[in-house]
């Protein structure tokens, strides 16, 4: 027996020795929920849109290799790094949170895909019961409806607006990521960036800032404010970062890519996570004209991609008056450069969108790319190493950098990875 067939085996067992405990309405008054903090930037707004609608939800921030430990012992060591670092923190939580055991409740994402993230929660309710903690509740939260819950519901305004609180911190993100390697006053960019951030938390425990003309407002300040930062007129060797969806934005998961990036004198470009959802919805609706299914689930993604595609518009147009920022290329953009690589039906893992990012980060003068690659991630395998040849032959100029991430990896090792992709970026700067 492969070992995947006996991960598979293990989890299908668990279903028949464990009962599933139901999120219900009560719960929602009396539960804390715990999240895995799997967009650092991002989670603080994200949480407040869960707490406006009656879920005390909380964002673990427990790092460090306690975590990679607990996930290992209580999980499978053969079990993808993301599972491992999601639930580790979850796991470690509740070990050594002092969290009250039976007023807590557990969240996990689940895509709906293929790949074993789909199967992320079975793994964790496993670990729960041998735990002796089975009576804790998992949630599914999932655009596909794989579980239904009494307790919780991903309503269409709990989505929408969700992608709001996405937008604002996919506008942080590129503004921070563009000014900060150019701060004249060191800590003034981040300074800014956690203003924003207690803004931001205030408008949205209010109700303010979701539609219209105070969402633009808000995107427009933040432009203007960002834009006012004395930057100094250096050159910087502009590097992009793509991946799987965890690794490419957590700093827990890639060992401080970011931070490492800032000592190299780099500056980095990270695609926003709106587009990782655009990519979801887009998906569902490929699905129905490749395959057939639900008519009504293709037409409600259309709906979720109309609405995610007018957020990103009204962001990219009001960055196109700020001249000093470089503004990422639409969704329908990104299409089309990942059709010039890949079939729209390869969609496991990040799929098609994998490549395109790398595309369009070349398109935009960011020529070095590091691939955030986790272990045990066979669709990021092959839709990133897999491709780098057909985008070396599309873009000569491109220098890309797949780096794995594990449990068992060396960061030294990682990070002297990056330093050779930089090393032919400045010698190719020079020539």
């Amino acid at each position: 027996m492969t070992k995947n067939n006996a991960v598979q085996q293990e989890v299908t067992e668990s279903t028949h020795l464990f009962k599933t405990p139901e999120f219900t309405k009560e719960m929602k008054k009396t539960h804390t929920i715990l999240s895995p903090d799997i967009f650092p930037l991002h989670m603080e707004l994200i949480k407040q849109i869960f707490i406006m609608y009656g879920y005390k939800l909380e964002v673990l921030r427990c790092e460090g290799k306690k975590v990679i430990d607990t996930g290992l012992k209580y999980l499978h060591n053969d079990m993808c790094y993301p599972a491992i670092c999601l639930s580790g923190q979850q796991l470690y939580a509740l070990t050594e949170g002092g969290y009250d055991l039976d007023k807590v409740a557990l969240i996990q994402f689940q895509t709906g895909g293929g790949c074993r993230a789909s199967n992320y929660i079975w793994l964790l309710r496993k670990a729960l019961h041998n735990m002796g903690l089975g009576h804790i509740p998992v949630i599914s939260l999932s655009f596909h409806s794989i579980e239904k819950h009494s307790g919780f519901k991903a309503s269409p305004s709990l989505i929408f607006k969700g992608l709001i609180s996405v937008v604002y911190g996919d506008m942080l993100m590129l503004l921070r990521n563009q000014i900060k390697p150019y701060e004249k006053n060191k800590g003034e960019t981040q300074a800014l960036v956690d203003k924003w951030i207690s803004f931001l938390v205030d408008q949205l425990k209010h109700n303010k800032g979701l539609i219209g003309r105070s969402l633009k407002k808000n995107l427009r300040n933040m432009a203007e404010d960002f834009s006012k930062i004395e930057r100094l007129d250096i050159k910087k060797t502009k590097v992009g970062i793509v991946g799987e969806i965890y690794v490419k934005y957590s700093q827990f998961g890639n060992n401080g890519l970011e931070a490492f990036l800032e000592s190299q004198d780099c500056e980095f470009m990270v695609p926003g996570v709106l587009g990782f959802f655009q990519f979801m919805f887009d998906n569902r609706i490929t699905d129905y004209d490749l395959y057939g299914g639900s008519k009504m689930k293709q037409n409600v993604s259309k709906l979720g991609l109309s609405a995610a595609t007018k957020i990103e518009t009204i962001m990219h147009d009001i960055l196109r008056d700020f001249p000093q920022f470089t503004v990422p290329a639409p969704f329908s953009r990104i299409k089309e450069l990942g059709d010039a690589v890949i079939g729209r039906g390869v969609r496991m893992g990040e799929g098609w969108l994998l490549p395109a990012e790398i595309a369009e980060l070349i398109e935009n003068g960011y020529n070095n790319v590091v691939c955030a690659q986790p272990f045990g991630c066979l669709p990021n395998h092959i839709v990133g190493k897999g491709v780098i040849r057909t985008l070396r032959d599309m873009y000569p100029e491109a220098n890309i950098c797949p780096v794995d991430y594990d449990a068992g990896a060396s960061k030294v090792n990682q990070e002297n990875r990056i330093k050779l992709m930089l090393a032919v970026a400045k010698e190719e700067k020079n020539n």
